[in-house]
């Protein structure tokens, strides 16, 4: 009974999390009705270039286990708050979209290789993510933008959506089966594929490929 009870709640989780993924057309639609807090929230959503780290970090987080993951809880969302602001006060870096994307592909490879990490590695990995991340959000702010609204938003989805996630990988890794973290480390190797790709497309866009 207590199996079956994990298993609905994961195959629960799991569905309310693609239902907070909305289509591209569709969230924007949304956006302009509800607000900039919502703005906010749905804007890293549509960046498929977002969701897939936020997704491999969470599966990464889950693998070092829930003592250790439990801190990446706490540090991307306030990572996220951090870039955001920065974004106010500095110019973008030039480097910004190529170090994002090679986050990507960095925390894929982790994930593929199911490495176990130092907490201090994972946060470092975790804060990084959340900065680039943030002020990228918020680089995408417009003049009429309320900033404490749009971010506010972004934090709050970001840790929504991770903290869903690695709630989801952890108990997907507790099932019985050794099938389980193969399952995970063969995503990680898609989104580590995925992110050199896009990686390759950014340097070949800037002369260095």
């Amino acid at each position: 009974m207590t199996r079956l009870v994990r298993r609905a709640g994961t195959a629960g989780a799991l569905a309310f999390l693609f239902a907070l993924t909305p289509g591209l057309a569709h969230a924007h639609l949304v956006d302009t009705r509800l607000g900039d807090f919502y703005s906010g929230a749905l804007h890293p959503l549509t960046d498929f270039e977002q969701v897939l780290p936020w997704l491999a970090l969470a599966v990464l987080a889950a693998f070092q286990g829930p003592r250790v993951a439990r801190w990446v809880v706490l540090a991307f969302p306030l990572a996220l708050a951090a870039g955001g602001a920065l974004s106010l006060v500095l110019p973008p870096p030039p480097f910004a979209p190529v170090a994002g994307v090679a986050l990507v592909a960095l925390t894929g490879l982790a994930v593929a290789a199911q490495l176990r990490l130092p907490l201090a590695a994972l946060l470092v990995l975790a804060v990084g993510l959340g900065l680039l991340d943030g002020y990228q959000n918020g680089a995408a702010m417009v003049a009429t933008t309320d900033r404490f609204l749009f971010l506010s938003g972004v934090t709050v989805i970001g840790y929504a959506f991770v903290t869903l996630a690695l709630g989801c990988a952890v108990a997907f890794l507790a099932g019985v089966g050794g099938w389980r973290p193969i399952a995970l480390r063969a995503a990680g190797s898609w989104v580590a594929a995925v992110g050199i790709m896009v990686l390759g497309l950014h340097l070949m866009s800037r002369g260095v490929g």
